[in-house]
């Protein structure tokens, strides 16, 4: 045994008046602390080592408090916080992130059983942020007892120097700093009068007995009620469903409902806000792990973090008056390294059409017999205004009419939502074709447009050969 394990072993005879018949060290995780499953011959405990003595008492104090009101957080056994150490509940090993992946590998759909768990850790969100608030001793957080403008900086500084800088990505310095300044006096209009769990995210919920658990609290500090669900619901590997997190946002809100009174449109009004300074941290942590301690794995959760940057952006969720910020994001968004780093060139071939539903379908290059095909007839019509109808759905002043039309954007967002789907599963299985068919009337205009906005879609995103085929226009 080493120095820990001795230490830990002897608080664990001292509890449970059992030798330890095995101390198992289990696998490092995005902290510096280190855990340990302990078992004796009828117990077992987890046994944790950190030499953060601070985050250590404020763990320990918030688990107490937590404790005594009934909340679903892992007893304490033994500790000596002032050399690092103590013992918990064993809690198994199942988290609801390893219980999605673990479903996610035979379908990309979210369970029934999983949205139920989601529902129960939303009901339990406003009591840590309520309840639990007024009986916590604020002057034992670590680093801060708020979340203030010291630590909202610290979080967009990290961004910019851990994953910007690392990763290449150009800013001006000051102009960006300025848009740090502006997005942080927004958020501090925000009500910050309570607990902020601040790691608010699947990894840190645990599944016990069918029921939710809660640990890793101990950055916990007084905050904004917006901050934990946003968190939660865009907590990137996790990969949330857009409808499914209007959902569960309406959910919690339900439930908080019934704890405090609440403003909707106000508590929305600040929301996004947080969604994104979420986001930001998170990169800076994929960042810092991933490039400058050179642990892969967290690189892996960038695309997906990305992706949640693409739904504020193409959602027009991002606030306002944040040009520098903006144009960042934009960067990082359209930059495919960002996309799927992790993942090589797939076999996958996705062939995409425009066609008139005045001739054929278009035939399946692939063999499979078809797949998508989205009707764009009732999408407005360029083709029948004098200007434009002897243009196609590539030409600039066409393009830039179907910019501006608000039905459109939301009908590619449903056919790229649909497609994604179909494409992630297929490269998962190895799959060697798709095929994807945009059809309108006269298959000029409309139907050339969203084709050609698919396959800039997906090669952005997605390692993969395109294949576009205009079926009418290429015969002019």
């Amino acid at each position: 045994m080493n120095n820990e394990e001795l230490i830990l072993a002897r608080l664990f005879k001292k509890w449970s008046e059992e030798e330890p018949t095995s101390i198992v060290a289990l696998p490092g995780s995005g902290s510096y602390r280190r855990y340990y499953r302990i078992a004796g011959s009828s117990k077992t405990a987890m046994g944790v080592y950190n030499n953060n003595l601070k985050e250590n008492l404020a763990f320990l104090s918030f688990t107490a408090a937590f404790h005594q009101i009934g909340f679903p957080v892992p007893a304490i056994y033994s500790a000596e916080p002032n050399q690092g150490f103590y013992l918990l509940q064993d809690l198994g090993d199942v988290t609801l992130f390893g219980l999605i992946e673990k479903q996610r590998k035979s379908t990309h759909d979210f369970s029934s059983e999983i949205l139920e768990i989601y529902q129960k850790v939303i009901r339990w969100l406003p009591l840590f942020q309520v309840t639990g608030s007024s009986l916590l001793d604020y002057s034992l957080c670590y680093p801060r007892a708020v979340f203030d403008r010291q630590s909202m900086m610290w979080d967009l500084n990290y961004f910019k120097y851990y994953f910007l800088k690392l990763a290449k990505v150009s800013f001006d310095e000051q102009n960006l700093e300025d848009d740090f300044e502006s997005l942080s006096d927004f958020l501090l209009r925000a009500d910050s009068n309570y607990f902020m769990y601040r790691d608010f995210q699947s990894r840190n919920i645990m599944l016990y007995d069918g029921e939710p658990w809660f640990i890793d609290y101990q950055g916990g500090r007084k905050g904004s009620l917006q901050y934990d669900i946003a968190s939660l619901l865009y907590d990137a590997k996790a990969a949330i469903p857009e409808q499914l997190r209007e959902k569960l946002l309406n959910d919690y809100l339900d439930a908080l409902g019934k704890q405090i009174p609440v403003d909707r449109k106000e508590f929305i009004g600040f929301y996004y806000g947080f969604v994104l300074i979420r986001i930001l941290q998170a990169l800076g942590a994929y960042g810092f792990r991933g490039y400058y301690e050179n642990k892969p794995h967290f690189l892996k959760s960038i695309p997906f973090a990305v992706q949640n940057l693409i739904f504020l952006l193409n959602n027009d969720l991002i606030p306002s008056g944040l040009p520098a910020l903006t144009n960042v994001l934009q960067e990082i968004t359209t930059g495919s390294k960002f996309v799927h780093p992790e993942i090589n060139q797939s076999n996958l071939a996705v062939s995409i059409f425009s066609f008139s539903y005045k001739k054929l379908l278009p035939e399946d290059p692939g063999g499979n017999g078809g797949g998508f095909v989205f009707d764009c007839r009732a999408l407005p019509n360029p083709g029948k205004i004098d200007e434009f109808k002897p243009l196609t759905g590539r030409d600039q002043s066409v393009i830039d009419f179907f910019k501006r039309e608000l039905a459109v954007d939301e009908f590619l967002n449903h056919a790229f939502s649909l497609v994604d789907q179909s494409v992630k599963r297929y490269i998962d299985r190895d799959f060697s074709s798709l095929m994807v068919s945009f059809g309108c009337t006269g298959g000029q205009h409309r139907s050339v447009y969203c084709a050609e906005e698919l396959a800039s879609h997906l090669k952005a995103k997605f390692p993969l050969q395109i294949n576009l085929f205009h079926n009418e226009i290429s015969k002019k």
